[in-house]
């Protein structure tokens, strides 16, 4: 069953894109390039990267 979580290992920030780049099974770059977009773009991206950091479990309590 595959679950959203933050990574702990090789994060930039809080570890939101690298988990997102997990679930989807892409490059973590591409995830964070398409952060940056939205938050210049709409300005949307910079409060649902909070929202993730906040809600999105890490990954070593997903596994427990």
């Amino acid at each position: 069953m595959k679950r959203l979580y933050k990574i702990e290992e090789g994060k930039k920030i809080c570890g939101v894109c690298g988990g997102l780049a997990e679930y989807f099974d892409i490059d973590p770059t591409i995830i964070r390039i398409l952060w940056i977009v939205a938050f210049l773009c709409a300005g949307a991206g910079g409060l649902a990267y909070i929202i993730c950091a906040i809600v999105f479990p890490k990954k070593s309590e997903v596994e427990k």
